[in-house]
């Protein structure tokens, strides 16, 4: 059976503001939450990590040193990068109608849904036929992907999944088939699970 734990980062000022992230730092108050995610490291689990700061940084601050995996990083949000939803909405409304309802439109330049959640389904197909517990510090539009493609669920269904910053999602593999475990949970205070 494989084990796979993904991890929403620690809150950033994007996060805060709803905005389409840069490459942005937790700050201090947000790394002192992530202390937290200590005690839900399972023993002998492998940590990996997006290459993004706000993952790498979320992971050391749970006392991990994380493999950085191409294939976990956000969406690429082209020129929407930086700007709040809100901004989004307001200067270009067809865009943002566009991204919602249709899979493969790029209006940002940057990546469609349809192709973020492959590469996310790709990456969760190449974990499902292992063995051990990976513990993986990622971005809510991760999680949200690879819980469309363990499920089985139609692409649209990837707008109706909230994910908080620092939520747990589990996911275990038999057989190369996912099963989810648990979703969007706060981290154990207690030792690991």
């Amino acid at each position: 059976m494989k084990r796979l734990i993904l991890v929403r980062h620690a809150p950033t000022a994007a996060t805060r503001a709803a905005a389409f992230p840069l490459d942005e730092r937790p700050d201090e108050r947000s790394l002192a939450m992530a202390e937290k995610l200590v005690g839900a490291v399972p023993p002998r689990a492998e940590a990996c990590s997006s290459p993004a700061l706000r993952c790498l940084e979320t992971a050391r601050a749970a006392g991990l040193d994380p493999v950085p995996v191409a294939a976990i990083a956000e969406c690429d949000f082209g020129e929407w990068g930086g700007r709040s939803l809100e901004r989004v909405w307001r200067e270009d409304p067809d865009g943002a109608e566009a991204w919602m309802r249709d899979p493969d439109a790029r209006p940002h330049g940057g990546e469609s849904l349809a192709d973020f959640a492959g590469r996310v389904e790709g990456w969760l197909e190449s974990e499902a036929g292992g063995e051990g517990c990976t513990f993986a510090v990622t971005h809510g539009g991760v999680v949200k992907a690879a819980l469309v493609a363990a499920l089985g669920a139609p692409l649209q269904a990837f707008w109706r999944i909230d994910v908080e910053p620092l939520a747990l999602t589990e996911l275990h593999a038999h057989d190369g088939r996912w099963s989810l475990v648990r979703a969007n949970a706060a981290p154990p205070e207690g030792p690991p699970a």
